[in-house]
């Protein structure tokens, strides 16, 4: 399977992203605007492109894929887009505060440590959808690092999309995420634009 293995900081000055949306509490003192020269408008699309690619850790063929979803449906496609990104399951992990950053989070449903509506659930990928309950699988929740790791996340705010048992390790999906539940800067009109080419 394809990853990034490209450091987090590094890539996070590179694309203007601060490293708490990665779940990274650091920062770099390097200046990422120094000696920078404007970008073109193509530059800014695909900037703004490689910026969501990133937070999310999606590679460009599902990405796209993500994108003609978002297409075909109602409402405004960039806002779609980031909506179906909101709701793979491992962005669900993360946000329920079971993983400090998404690479984690796609590691613990790899390991088979998640349940959907009661069934185990191995793939990332996985698009949660309204009145799914995730939670993690009973053995695992004796785990000294998912103990660990949800005592640390303890205090992270829960998105208003999903309902949180904190002590039960297990969410419900409300509703679906929408534009005002993204809490990083994008230009997600920039991204449409671009594969509008």
């Amino acid at each position: 399977m394809a990853r990034n293995m490209q450091p987090i900081l590094k890539r996070c000055r590179t694309l203007g992203i601060e490293p708490a949306v990665m779940g990274i509490h650091k920062s770099s003192n390097k200046n990422p605007n120094k000696s920078r020269k404007k970008q073109s408008e193509y530059g800014l699309q695909l900037n703004e492109k490689q910026k969501v690619k990133f937070i999310y850790g999606v590679l460009e063929k599902p990405f796209r894929k993500y994108y003609v979803m978002a297409t075909k449906k109602h409402g405004i496609t960039g806002e779609e887009l980031l909506s179906i990104l909101e709701t793979r399951l491992d962005n669900v992990i993360f946000r329920m505060g079971l993983a400090n950053t998404r690479r984690e989070a796609r590691q613990i449903v790899n390991h088979g440590h998640i349940l959907v509506n009661g069934k185990k659930v191995d793939i990332p990928s996985y698009l949660v959808k309204v009145g799914d309950v995730v939670a993690v699988k009973e053995k695992s929740k004796n785990s000294q690092h998912m103990k660990d790791i949800a005592e640390a996340n303890a205090s992270r705010a829960v998105p208003k999309w999903i309902d949180m048992d904190k002590n039960a390790l297990q969410a419900k999906v409300v509703t679906l995420p929408t534009r005002e539940d993204i809490d990083y800067e994008v230009e997600e009109h920039l991204i449409v634009e671009l594969y509008s080419k």
